[in-house]
């Protein structure tokens, strides 16, 4: 019996340490703003917590909130078997964005059997109106991109839209949606960038709109595609490696949702700005060199706090020199404008990982808004790599830690045999049951010994 109930709570509160864990670091005010980690499943500072779990997978390609819900969408997951065939369903994980805590998955359904295309849930994101969606990497050979609605209670999926390649039909791997995809409260764009798995590459875009309560066309006035006419450099001709794409909200109600102008970030280059004519709008030339993005990294978001403009984009991926997974935050420049920007933080200040992700490139951001018990405006960021990990941060003028992190954790080793262990964490259960208040039982210092010094334990050894 009390095996058992030594087992249990072991289990549970290595359930509970392994979410709480921080990034560790204290990050300085920056313009009367400030940032802290809420929590971070990575390989540097969860370990196992994060390798053992389901999103540890290379077609665990993307990632998005909303709503106080993280959603990550891994492909072919769970076999299935139907009519005597075997399906490979995809399915969405689900964590609580304030503690990390994981939800109900989401195994996904469509037409009520399950969803098995061949990466079928490569790219997933959110409309302006709290709708989730995936679509699929699509190849040559296919002439459409469909783009699904998610059900985020049942996991079913109804298609929206089959985006038309026309002309020129390329590889797709991750698309923007700018609007309402169900067109009941806005119009709403789709795009996504031609890619190819070699340089040069190809400088295809595809874009699909609607009004709202209208019919989809072709986004490029009716064409569903365009030619980019310009790059940066200058000397590029096309879009190789899992480029991704993330249209700019307007700055009023008429242009809110109309995606005129897009960061593309491709393998070989920094974010650049374009505008529906296919121009280079503005680009990282005129940039402070220190704040360009190293060892080929894909992934940016634009957003707003206090009416100031801030972009966030990777600074390196897994092959940074001296990085690994992380992203710059800056104010943008007058104008909003990358030129004249200034860079804030970098999170995680140390790395989220540098394990190869089998060169799937992409890095997601999405942000959430919200007021603290002041009033004051914050924003809530998430930042997720494949197959190296996730976290969520929160900005603004008063932002605190909401769960317990790694703590002033000075001791450990409670059996005192030289080390630090499973044996150790079952020492202290042993204390807290048998009421022992012996001072290496306190392992994260406040005077008491409880379930706190079991998380603090199990914490310590998972960073070990």
């Amino acid at each position: 019996m009390k095996k058992s109930l030594l087992l249990l709570i072991t289990l549970l509160a290595a359930a509970f340490s392994a979410m709480a864990v921080t990034d560790g670091q204290t990050y300085p005010e920056q313009g009367g703003i400030k940032i802290v980690n809420q929590w971070i499943l990575d390989r540097v500072h969860a370990g196992k917590a994060y390798t053992d779990n389901a999103i540890c997978n290379q077609r665990a390609r993307t990632a998005t909130m909303d709503q106080g819900i993280i959603y990550v969408a891994r492909s072919e997951e769970r076999a299935v078997i139907v009519d005597g065939d075997t399906i490979s369903q995809s399915v969405i994980h689900r964590f609580s964005a304030a503690d990390g805590s994981e939800l109900e998955d989401l195994p996904l359904t469509l037409d009520g059997a399950p969803y098995g295309r061949f990466l079928g849930v490569a790219s997933i994101g959110k409309d302006s109106f709290h709708h989730i969606w995936v679509a699929p990497m699509t190849s040559t050979a296919q002439q459409y991109v469909p783009v699904y609605l998610v059900d985020t209670l049942t996991g079913e999926l109804t298609l929206v839209v089959e985006m038309d390649k026309g002309d020129a039909p390329q590889r797709t791997d991750y698309l923007d949606v700018l609007g309402d995809l169900t067109l009941e409260q806005a119009e709403c764009n789709i795009m996504t960038v031609s890619g190819a798995t070699a340089d040069p590459g190809f400088p295809t875009l595809y874009r699909m709109h609607a009004d709202q309560g209208g019919e989809w066309e072709g986004g490029f006035d009716g064409d569903p595609y365009m030619d980019v006419i310009n790059f940066y450099p200058e000397t590029k001709t096309g879009f190789s490696l899992a480029p991704v794409i993330k249209m700019i909200e307007g700055t009023d109600e008429e242009s809110r949702y109309s995606g005129d102008m897009f960061y593309i970030d491709c393998f070989d280059t920094a974010p650049v700005i374009y505008d529906l004519s296919g121009s280079v709008i503005e680009s990282f030339e005129e940039v402070d060199p220190t704040l360009w993005p190293q060892a080929t990294p894909n992934g940016c978001i634009e957003f707003q706090l206090e009416d100031r403009n801030f972009f966030v984009y990777v600074n390196a991926d897994m092959n940074g020199n001296g990085h690994g997974c992380q992203a710059n935050i800056c104010e943008l420049g007058e104008g909003p404008s990358l030129i004249g920007m200034t860079k804030y933080w970098q999170i995680p200040a140390d790395s989220i990982g540098k394990v190869n992700d089998s060169g799937l490139r992409v890095h997601c951001f999405a942000v959430e808004y919200g007021v603290d018990d002041e009033g004051f405006e914050e924003v809530t960021l998430l930042t997720f790599k494949a197959y190296n990990g996730m976290a969520v941060y929160k900005i603004g003028r008063n932002v605190d830690s909401g769960v317990p992190g790694p703590g002033p954790v000075n001791l450990g080793d409670v059996n005192l045999d030289g080390e630090v262990n499973i044996a150790d964490v079952n020492a202290v259960i042993d204390m807290i049951l048998s009421g022992n208040t012996a001072a290496t039982g306190d392992v994260n210092g406040d005077g008491e010994i409880n379930i706190a010094d079991v998380n603090a334990l199990i914490d310590k050894i998972l960073r070990s």
